[in-house]
């Protein structure tokens, strides 16, 4: 299995680390001051010896907590409190106290070095100032590995809420379609009960385009997404079924661009749009009429038209039925967009309605 990091996931550390590094130069500045003035000691130099000695003591105890966390977990692996480099209080104490020791002894003289001064490491002939200097590499360590230690937590706990939304949106959605295909089924059997009263051959006719449109539906529709020219081609085959019914009085015209034939949708997001068209636009109508259906793309969405030349929004007479679609899309909509999408029933210019779905196109959402 790969373990190579995508250039997004690369930054995300990149700016973690330099945040955790930027944390110890925030306390290394704040011992630097307590100490030049509680001392009477030139800031400048202060500050040197204070970075030198505690950025030491910060990569080697975070360096070695990570080391540890890492062998414990190989151990351990179902223990998650080890998968952000935190070995416990048990582990980490001993760490800290060898880290600052060490740290100590390496930014002494480095500092002394870059000041361009002789000093040596100030070891046990010297018990006061090591008391002072681990006492407080030991604070500062503690403050900014309880800092980060706490970053973790958070970033842990919100990752655990995210998972949990897109949990309850994915079980919505395949509530929503679950409730949405068998409505489509039973619409489509009740017109066909009443077509085998009046004409066997256009029922059979019927039935045949039946038994194709599901088995081309059924795996589609237990699918997250398919591509939008998938869409359209289950379009035909409902608009297909649906021309055995109303013959001549019904007229298709479909626009998909090529460009926007592999765009990922979710399945059965038009069809109801194109029922709802049928039953409430054109079959009141006795002429019947014309359905476009269009996509096409403004800036960062996919915009999706299902356009009737029908008795127009203000004649229809819904029983409940049509809004049950409406309702039943723009729910998955939200489930699976959020605020980025919407459903907008509104009347054509020409006469007739519009239904038009804007929907984010992959990779423009924020």
């Amino acid at each position: 299995m790969s373990t190579s990091l995508s250039a997004p996931q690369i930054t995300a550390r990149a700016v973690a680390l330099l945040r955790y590094l930027g944390s110890g130069v925030v306390v290394c500045g704040i011992v630097a001051v307590f100490f030049s003035f509680a001392f009477d000691n030139p800031f400048p130099s202060v500050l040197v010896f204070s970075l030198c000695i505690g950025l030491t003591c910060q990569l080697l105890i975070d360096g070695g907590r990570r080391l540890v966390a890492r062998m414990l977990q190989r151990r351990r692996p179902g223990d998650h409190s080890l998968q952000h480099g935190w070995p416990g209080w048990y582990w980490a104490l001993p760490i800290i106290l060898g880290g600052s020791w060490a740290g100590i002894q390496i930014g002494y003289p480095l500092a002394g070095w870059m000041l361009g001064m002789s000093v040596h490491s100030p070891g046990l002939d010297r018990p006061r100032a090591v008391f002072i200097l681990m006492a407080v590499s030991v604070m500062a360590a503690v403050a900014v590995i309880f800092w980060s230690w706490s970053r973790a937590r958070l970033a842990v706990s919100e990752a655990q809420a995210q998972a949990a939304q897109r949990a309850a949106a994915e079980t919505q959605l395949k509530l929503l379609e679950s409730q949405l295909e068998p409505h489509m089924l039973f619409n489509t059997l009740a017109n066909l009960r009443v077509l085998i009263a009046i004409d066997a051959p256009r029922a059979q006719a019927m039935l045949d385009h039946l038994i194709a449109f599901l088995r081309a539906t059924l795996d589609a529709s237990r699918a997250g997404l398919h591509p939008l020219c998938d869409e359209f081609a289950r379009l035909a085959d409902y608009l297909a079924l649906m021309a055995v019914r109303l013959g001549p009085r019904l007229d298709v015209a479909f626009d998909l661009p090529a460009e926007l034939r592999d765009t990922p949708v979710p399945p059965l997001l038009l069809q109801p749009l194109v029922e709802n068209s049928i039953k409430h636009g054109l079959e009141p109508k006795v002429e019947g009429g014309r359905i476009e259906v269009r996509a096409w793309r403004e800036g960062a969405n996919l915009l999706l038209s299902v356009r009737d030349s029908g008795v127009g929004l203000a004649d229809r007479h819904d029983n409940g039925s049509g809004r049950f679609g409406l309702e039943q899309v723009r729910r998955r909509l939200a489930a699976l967009y959020g605020s980025a999408a919407s459903l907008v029933l509104s009347p054509a210019a020409d006469g007739g309605t519009e239904a038009r779905i804007t929907l984010p196109c992959p990779g423009t959402q924020s």
